[in-house]
């Protein structure tokens, strides 16, 4: 048994695997075809307690520990990544901010609803020139009598085109610096607020959009906790994330070894399967390696998420490799493949093209190397 899992983790993790398998599996196809997220899956999930598993009780959520998070992201990402992408955007980006610093009424508007599937939500943080220098964003939210005034251009936001809210990061006061960014939640359907879909190579089955706010006019109430200058709340958001989006390249990384090995045992050439051959037994060794690695390195900084203790060195660590570990299986698992690695019917190419998202996606390996050389004290 792995020492970071007890019984319940393993029935969870069951339990959820045949979720997926029966109600994700046969969409993945379709969704990833027509860019369409199945929007059906929010309520559904919510429905046997899939969304937001971290969320409060007293709020609908299962209170889940960080090692049950992490659990539920590898087998979704094993399915769909596209869809897995969607999920954290809703079940993480969107509503860890309300959790933590939400008011109760802000709580009961949308987190209550975002936990039964009900309300999609959608974190809007980059934009056109402001990607992994989250400080430079431009949009701002101009304080006109009791309301603010908010305008701006958001990209590569996650559920965008089928939010029901935005939780946007936007400058309130520019004389504090970065102290002066803060959060607010737009319902998507306030004047002067337009969605743009994008297209992408990559999670094709999660809607992607530009947001754009045009003198979009937030009372007091849309203030994230009533309050101005959550920088830091953002700065955390995105930590506990990296291990999540860490958990879900360890799915992909699984899914495209699994493929591998499978193909590897029935291909035939020159008399004998192409998993007999040397080089290709090595490559699937390697693979098994770097997968079984990434995924202690995940489950190790979620038991210190759980534990309370200090996790900005482990988060980046673990995300940083099991992203590229993810990139490394995938890549190797269409070159197993050969000529059929990048046929469209195989699923090998999309392992690759979904990890090479999270390489840049939720903070670039350059930027975690970045984090990581600075805990070290360099």
């Amino acid at each position: 048994m792995d020492p970071f899992l007890n019984e319940q983790h393993h029935i969870f993790q069951e339990q959820f695997r045949r979720f997926c398998q029966k109600e994700i599996a046969p969409l993945v196809e379709d969704a990833e075809r027509t860019q369409t997220f199945p929007r059906h899956l929010f309520p559904l999930m919510g429905k046997m307690g899939y969304l937001c598993v971290r969320c409060p009780e007293e709020y609908g959520g299962a209170e889940a520990d960080k090692i049950t998070d992490v659990i539920l992201r590898e087998e979704l990402s094993r399915v769909c990544q596209g869809i897995a992408t969607s999920w954290s955007a809703h079940s993480h980006l969107a509503t860890y901010p309300i959790i933590s610093a939400g008011t109760a009424d802000q709580r009961k508007k949308y987190l209550v609803p975002a936990v039964k599937g009900e309300r999609i939500g959608a974190f809007a943080l980059s934009e056109p020139d402001a990607g992994s220098d989250t400080k430079s964003i431009t949009s701002r939210a101009d304080k006109d009598g009791n309301e603010y005034v908010l305008r701006g251009a958001k990209t590569f936001i996650t559920n965008a085109p089928i939010a029901d809210f935005l939780v946007v990061a936007a400058y309130t006061d520019r004389s504090q610096g970065y102290h002066g960014i803060s959060l607010f939640i737009v319902d998507a359907d306030t004047p002067g607020v337009g969605v743009r879909k994008l297209d992408k190579e990559g999670i094709r089955s999660s809607d992607t959009g530009e947001v754009f706010f045009d003198d979009c006019r937030l009372g007091p109430q849309n203030l994230l906790g009533g309050e101005e200058g959550t920088f830091n709340l953002i700065m955390e958001t995105l930590g506990e994330g990296r291990v999540g989006v860490a958990a879900n390249m360890v799915g992909v990384a699984q899914a495209a070894y699994e493929a591998a090995l499978v193909y590897a045992k029935e291909r035939i050439q020159f008399g004998q399967s192409i998993g007999k051959f040397q080089a290709v037994a090595h490559k699937l060794a390697d693979m098994y390696t770097d997968i079984r690695a990434a995924r202690l390195m995940v489950l190790s900084a979620a038991q210190q998420i759980d534990l309370g203790r200090p996790c900005i060195l482990e988060a980046s660590a673990c995300k940083l490799f099991a992203s590229e570990v993810a990139v490394r299986v995938a890549r190797e698992s269409i070159q197993i493949h050969g000529g059929y690695g990048i046929m469209s019917e195989f699923p090998v190419s999309r392992y690759l093209r979904d990890a090479l998202v999270y390489t840049i996606g939720e903070g670039t390996s350059e930027i975690q190397r970045n984090i990581i050389a600075k805990q070290i004290g360099l």
